[in-house]
């Protein structure tokens, strides 16, 4: 037997070994801890023992059955490889994970601005790379990468000798303190550890201000020239352009600062369905080595006398021209500061350009698949991103559904006066061809990703695609050499603004539509591929149904005469939603982070939508501060709110919502779907006057009390002890008014509340403490959390357990936490630790 494998079985092997290697990884991004040392040193072993024996076998049976044992072979082979060099990849990246003992400790640090700086309210973000570090007067190691807040004051910043904000590229002294990643975690929501994962970030912090912060600018121009270069051009943008909005989304399309758009901005953007045009996106980088590539290969048959000649010989126009156009690539995705994204666009390109080099003739879709898995190998945590799955499968549908109509386009016969009207005629209907196979073949990856889809997504990209592809961008580029076009740029900007307004003010411009189950998913992307693919029209059609359920999915709720409380993961704040089988509470609206974001539209509102929630029965604001109250604008903007109530005081800027608004008070109470629920403080009495000293806000707190046979809840607010005794006073004649089957253990566990009367009133079976991650309060107070273990109280808290979720029907130990089920090994470590039950 001839030892050499035939083209069929080259192509099925490495056809075989792709889909292996994706596969292994894949698999891999599923573990909750990754294995035992040794392992993937042993897997690549078995792996290459197997093609050994793979090959080994060609040349002792028939050709045909070669061929299978070694495609086969490859499949598993590649498997093995995949899952082991990620594991490697994980193993080397939580090697430098900060070392817990320097957790919130004062540390100094001496390193470099290596990102553009985000500049916002309050705060200066940035990452940085230390290059000395000293703990107490001993030096430290730190991660390679870490990111920091700087907070300003009015305005002005202080600390050490600075007298400004830092800039990229500049060596810094700084005394920060540091944490591992932690973010919330929550069902459908985001994954910002898995974020920070992704920019290779192993601790967040913020710089120490005041007191004894050596916090000062050792050198101006100690490295990260990219970084330097992009910021001055920042700066020129916002000296240049005076509308912050335009200036802002002229940034984000010249030099990837995508945190200097508006948040106004983002939001009529995302409503339209347009905020993958104002990122550094494939179609950016794309666009440019297109460019790149057509005025690469005119100059490079212009190169006079025999240079010309020479260069021609050795590298024709046309392969020239792909190594320009793949070099201008690689230059604007440096420039837009080098994202994820764009290294994955440019290997992408890479590949395509390397294959055309070789003179390899691979269809469209070999050529997508070989860059799909340069990708992988480059970048195998990119499987997880929603950007990854929505650029490869809209290249992917578009290659597979072109028409026949665009070839028109490229007809020589067509004479080309006569036939101008026809060629435009052909150029929209392409355009309309390419935008509506797009709208239909994402829409169900969007639901998947995002639980919304922007209805009016297909009108807003046939204007914004090709104004901002072929206007916007190039004049925010061609601004580098000559700033007065960024004037024109601007204008540009605000034109398409003021077109796409209107249909983002349509209330019915975005559909949300709750998380799907996997089966329905699954039918539901299928059906999208087929909808759009060359088949006859009532497959097509077939396509279209099966997935048009996306739109509005079945979403499980509580029997009749139960509830389900869910505690949603909002760092230190709280936020509960109480669901019966057909009315929605929500009991407190998260915390305000800073001025520009809040925990209403980051963390509220997405978990409700996926939920499938259409509007809000009843919001219970417990008390004015900030921490319960600061995402409530963003649920009365978000969805329709049909009654609240709240302690607020009536010149609180909240009280001028809508509906009318009902003041807390002892005594109320409803039943929805059997289920009863009541308000046990405050009191009427204990309202101020309006010309009175009003009581500290926690003091008014509204309890609220939810019941359904046997299983109850009690939501307390922040009340303190002696809140606490007033309950115990006023219910003192019913020895079931305060006993529940869950606390939520008052004002997030202080040492001013949880009184022992009280836990031996309440006697619930489970307290849960909602809780930021090493809280600067210090909630829960070790004593406090004592107090409760000792009654043999099951105790769960939010920063390690994330979102809590269980139904009054099954028993406490049904309970879920969000970061038991959906624990990876980029999580924080303390992920997977015991909630707690029982004395310590």
């Amino acid at each position: 037997m001839s030892g050499v494998a035939t083209p069929p079985v080259r192509s099925a092997a490495l056809l075989a070994g792709g889909v292996g290697w994706v596969l292994g990884v894949a698999l891999q991004l599923q573990q909750a801890a990754l294995g035992v040392p040794l392992l993937p040193q042993a897997l690549l072993a078995m792996a290459g023992l197997l093609l050994v024996a793979a090959f080994g076998l060609r040349r002792v049976v028939r050709p045909a059955a070669a061929g299978r044992a070694v495609a086969g072979s490859m499949l598993v082979a590649a498997v093995l490889a995949g899952f082991a060099t990620t594991e490697w990849r994980a193993g080397q990246r939580l090697a430098k994970a900060l070392p817990a003992a320097l957790e919130g400790q004062d540390l100094v640090v001496i390193g470099v601005v290596a990102s553009l700086p985000r500049q916002g309210t309050p705060a200066s973000r940035f990452v940085f790379e230390p290059e000395t570090a000293e703990w107490l007067g001993r030096p430290v190691t730190l991660p390679p990468r870490i990111q920091l807040a700087w907070y300003s004051r009015d305005g002005s910043w202080t600390g050490g000798d600075a007298v400004a904000p830092p800039s990229a590229g500049e060596r810094w002294q700084l005394t920060v303190r540091l944490r591992r990643p932690h973010g919330a975690m929550n069902p459908n929501g985001f994954d910002f550890e898995l974020w920070l994962w992704e920019q290779d970030i192993a601790a967040t912090g913020y710089v120490r201000t005041g007191g004894d912060a050596r916090n000062r600018r050792l050198d101006a121009q100690a490295g990260a020239s990219v970084q330097r270069c992009r910021e001055a051009i920042r700066s020129r943008i916002q000296a240049t352009v005076a509308d912050r909005g335009a200036a802002g989304v002229i940034a984000a399309l010249a030099v990837g600062d995508q945190a200097a758009i508006e948040r106004d901005d983002w939001v009529l953007f995302r409503a339209v369905g347009i905020q993958h045009l104002v990122a550094i996106s494939g179609l950016h980088i794309t666009m440019l080595a297109w460019l790149g590539a057509a005025v690469g290969g005119w100059a490079w048959r212009r190169v006079p006398g025999r240079i010309g000649e020479r260069l021609l010989l050795r590298l024709p126009a046309p392969l020239a021209a792909r190594w320009i156009g793949l070099a201008t690539a690689l230059a604007y995705a440096v420039l837009a500061g080098w994202a994820v994204p764009a290294q994955r666009t440019v290997c992408m390109l890479a590949v395509v350009v390397v294959l055309r080099s070789l003179g390899l003739s691979w269809p469209l879709l070999a050529v997508l698949g070989a860059a799909g898995g340069a990708v992988v190998l480059l970048d195998p945590w990119a499987l997880l991103q929603p950007g990854f799955w929505l650029s490869f499968v809209a290249v992917a549908v578009l290659i597979a559904a072109e028409p026949g109509a665009s070839r028109a386009l490229h007809d020589p016969a067509l004479p080309t006066r006569a036939a101008l009207a026809l060629r435009l005629r052909a150029l929209m209907l392409a355009g309309l061809h390419t935008q509506a196979v797009a709208t239909v073949a994402l829409a169900p990856l969007t639901l998947l990703f995002f639980h919304q889809v922007s209805v009016v997504g297909f009108l807003a990209n046939l204007v914004a695609i090709p104004w901002v592809t072929l206007v916007v961008t190039p004049l925010a580029l061609a601004g580098m050499v000559l700033p007065p076009l960024w004037l024109l740029s601007a204008a540009a900007v605000q034109a398409l603004s003021v077109v796409l307004a209107p249909l983002a003010t349509w209330s019915g411009a975005l559909w949300h539509a709750a998380a799907a189950p996997p089966l329905l998913l699954g039918l539901g992307l299928l059906g999208g591929a087929v909808a759009v693919l060359r088949l006859p029209w009532r497959l097509r059609a077939c396509g279209l149904a099966m997935a048009l359920p996306l739109l509005a999915p079945p979403v499980p709720r509580p029997a009749p005469g139960s509830f389900e409380l869910l505690a949603l993961d909002v760092g230190q704040g709280t936020s509960l939603v109480v669901r019966t089988a057909r009315h929605l509470l929500v009991y407190d609206a998260g915390p305000a982070f800073s001025a520009e974001s809040e925990a209403g539209s980051r963390i509220v509102l997405p978990a409700l939508r996926a939920r499938g929630e259409r509007q809000i029965d009843r919001l219970v604001l417990s008390h004015r501060d900030s921490d319960h109250t600061g995402g409530a604008a963003a649920l009365f903007a978000g969805l329709p709110v049909r009654a609240w109530s709240s302690s607020l005081e009536e010149r609180h800027p909240l009280r001028a919502q809508t509906p009318a608004h009902t003041r807390c008070a002892a005594g109320q109470g409803w039943t929805w779907d059997g289920v009863r629920f009541e308000i046990l403080h405050p009191r009427s009495g204990d309202f101020p006057s309006f010309e009175a000293v009003p009581p500290r806000a926690n003091a008014l707190s509204c309890v609220l009390r939810v019941s359904a046979g046997a299983a109850s809840a009690l939501l307390t607010g922040d009340i303190e002890a002696a809140q606490e005794a007033a309950l115990l006073a006023t219910t003192r004649d019913s020895a079931t008014a305060l006993a529940s089957t869950v606390l939520v253990a008052p004002h997030h566990g202080s040492k001013t509340s949880s009184s022992p009367a009280f836990l031996d009133a309440v006697a619930p079976g489970l307290a849960l403490f909602q809780a930021g991650y090493r809280s600067r309060f210090g909630h829960p107070a070790p004593e406090v959390e004592a107090r409760y273990r000792e009654r043999r109280i099951t105790v769960v808290r939010s920063d390690r357990c994330g979102a809590w979720i269980w139904r009054s029907d099954a028993p406490l130990s049904s309970g879920v936490c969000q970061r038991n089920v959906a624990r990876r090994y980029w999580h924080h470590p303390g992920a997977l630790e015991e909630s707690g039950s029982g004395p310590p």
